[in-house]
């Protein structure tokens, strides 16, 4: 088969990888130019510079909507579109033109953590497993027929980055069975339940701010879940920001006040976490290690000399 790719970051590079070490021709690839965005910085890998390794055209774009890119595809003529973390709507006139159409491969099991940051939404939800989806692209964003899934177990003290490395590897295998049963028209389309169906959008700095009113068995995932090289989770000490690198649920129960730098245990501080906190029911969060404002980092022990004080979810001054 002629087929073409659109496709962004590592994902799209192993995506791209696998097409490359195919029987399939590789006709024309379409990716974004690099972008600042604090998320899409992280595992850049540019399909780009592997593109034009191998001698394949390359169209820079941040959406897929102009004349030019139309013609040229159309000139290409693939079979079929692959697609990996393309980062906007591609419109009917793309994705259907190809007689295969275009399959979507997707870092969730659809029809679950459709959108944006599904690995950190998962690990952040308590979520068993993680994995991929190769699916039909149709007008709904990671709606469309599903032809294979593939998972990981997630661990109790997984990271995002853990499962980021675990997901990825298994995009090339993925992506190669899908084209073999395309192209034999052994392939089986299985529409997705949207009963099941949840979209989670883009994260930002806002989404890893730690509020301390929340169980500590959450807190400890999106610790977690905002683990290098992800902006990690943070808090305040009065006016200065720590950024939380390691940490965990207490073995004993704590009351008190969300937010209170209790008492040390094994070998961290407890800060009183949870709902219902006051009544001395809930674990607290162990912090372990953390990152200043000048990014050293610290033992919470070394950082936390004296008990006492607080840390909130906005800095506060005057203290």
């Amino acid at each position: 088969m002629r087929v073409a790719m659109f496709g962004y970051q590592t994902w799209g590079h192993r995506t791209l990888k696998a097409l490359l070490d195919s029987r399939h021709e590789v006709v024309l690839v379409v990716t974004h130019p690099k972008s600042e965005h604090v998320y899409e910085r992280i595992w850049g890998d540019s399909v780009a510079d592997l593109a034009e390794e191998h001698g394949v055209p390359v169209l820079l774009r941040n959406r897929p909507d102009d004349e030019e890119l139309l013609a040229t595809l159309k000139e290409a003529a693939p079979d079929l579109i692959v697609a990996n973390n393309w980062r906007t709507w591609l419109p009917p006139e793309v994705y259907d033109l190809p007689p295969h159409g275009t399959l979507n491969v997707h870092d969730s099991l659809l029809p679950a953590y459709a959108g944006f940051s599904p690995i950190i939404w998962a690990l952040l939800n308590g979520e068993s497993e993680v994995g991929v989806t190769a699916h039909k692209m149709n007008p709904e964003l990671d709606a469309g027929d599903v032809l294979l899934r593939s998972a990981v177990t997630v661990g109790p003290r997984d990271t995002a980055t853990d499962l980021f490395h675990r997901t990825v590897d298994l995009i090339e295998p993925l992506v190669t069975e899908s084209l073999e049963l395309i192209d034999s028209g052994e392939a089986r389309w299985t529409p997705q339940d949207r009963s099941r169906a949840s979209f989670f959008h883009k994260r930002s700095l806002e989404d890893s701010r730690i509020d301390f009113t929340w169980p500590a068995e959450d807190l400890d995932r999106l610790v977690r879940a905002q683990s290098d090289p992800y902006p990690n989770a943070y808090c305040y000490h009065g006016d200065k920001r720590l950024r939380i690198v390691q940490a965990q649920v207490s073995e004993a129960h704590y009351g008190g006040t969300p937010g209170r730098i209790f008492i040390p245990e094994g070998d961290g501080v407890v800060i009183v976490a949870g709902p219902e906190a006051r009544r001395g029911r809930s674990r607290g969060l162990v912090i372990q290690r953390l990152r200043t404002e000048d990014d050293r980092e610290l033992s919470a022990k070394e950082y936390f000399r004296t008990m006492g004080g607080y840390l909130t979810s906005h800095p506060v001054t005057g203290r």
